[in-house]
């Protein structure tokens, strides 16, 4: 019953920012954590960012840890990406994910994409 929305990717130059929003919807209150992860080019799908329900505590892949921040605003019910310093190398499609918690469910946006370049 949870649904995600991604937004926000565009094409970036090396240095620049940008920030991805994830709307949710649906029972919102059964979902554990969200979490963004990213796929580039020929490369397996990866972590990127979690945040826990109720507590807030972050957590970071140590590939974007101190340049990306993920954040919640649970009265828009949206989940943020911040992403600071960017480089080619964080040129993917990024996924936002919400977990149910318990093995319950574990539910996908459809992505958007991120492109750093010139």
């Amino acid at each position: 019953q949870v649904q995600l929305v991604e937004s926000g990717g565009d094409g970036v130059q090396p240095g620049g920012s940008l920030r991805l929003s994830c709307s949710i919807s649906g029972n919102i209150e059964s979902i554990y954590a969200m979490r963004w992860y990213r796929q580039a080019p020929g490369e397996q799908r990866e972590f990127a960012a979690r945040i826990i329900s109720g507590s807030d505590k972050t957590n970071y892949a140590d590939s974007v840890k101190g340049r990306f921040t993920i954040s919640r605003d649970n009265a828009k019910n949206t989940v943020y990406l911040q992403m600071n310093g960017l480089q080619p190398e964080d040129t993917a499609v990024y996924y936002c994910n919400a977990d149910g918690g318990m093995g319950h469910f574990n539910v996908w946006g459809q992505g958007t994409q991120v492109t750093v370049s010139s």
